[in-house]
């Protein structure tokens, strides 16, 4: 199901000029399990992101109350997503990410929501699975369209993926690599914004 909905959003997103040009593709693991943490401010990222590492698929962490949602439940359930309890998580947030990166599978995060403590948070959540699971995190950015508003305005998307890293053991190594995380975030949406100013 994965497949054929990722085809039909590449071609509505084709058709309107918005799916995402990729920069760093050699950047992305061609195989094994690991974590893509990629930047957000839409749901159209996660349509760029989810449908350009085919034919591999994406298991996104989603927080819960996108699973009530009459209709959208249903399709990123089908888009592999798994909810998250933000509120009150639980075992689940570590286990379900780790057995997925064991299995060989990608695991996507969008570090970065509305609330600064939001982001600090879901930065260190994604460092943590990484380093209790040992995989490396890619970092990854994305500018263009929000919503299907600007999908049909014909805004441009492009989304850029930064070196794999992977998280040190210990308390040290877990607060560096939150940094680093941030840090690389912010450099490759300005490496976007600097390839393509015409973006806001």
């Amino acid at each position: 199901m994965y497949k054929f909905i990722a085809g039909v959003v590449n071609v509505i997103l084709g058709v309107n000029g918005a799916r995402a040009k990729v920069y760093g593709e050699e950047n992305v693991p061609k195989e094994g399990g690991f974590i893509v943490a990629c930047t957000h401010n839409g749901y159209i990222d996660i349509l760029n992101l989810g449908t350009s590492m085919l034919p591999r698929e994406i298991h996104f962490m989603a927080k819960k109350q996108l699973f009530d949602i009459k209709g959208l439940g249903w399709l990123i359930t089908k888009l592999n997503a798994f909810p998250v309890d933000r509120d009150n998580p639980g075992p689940s947030v570590i286990k379900i990410p780790r057995q997925l990166i064991k299995e060989g599978k990608i695991v996507g995060i969008f570090p970065s929501g509305t609330r600064s403590s939001e982001n600090s948070e879901l930065k260190a959540g994604a460092i943590t699975i990484a380093q209790l699971s040992k995989a490396q995190i890619v970092p990854a950015a994305y500018i263009g369209p929000k919503d299907a508003k600007g999908v049909f305005k014909r805004q441009k998307g492009y989304l850029v993926y930064g070196k794999p890293f992977s998280v040190e053991s210990g308390k040290d190594g877990r607060d560096a690599s939150v940094q680093f995380l941030e840090e690389e975030l912010l450099r490759l949406t300005s490496e976007l914004k600097t390839k393509h100013p015409e973006i806001k």
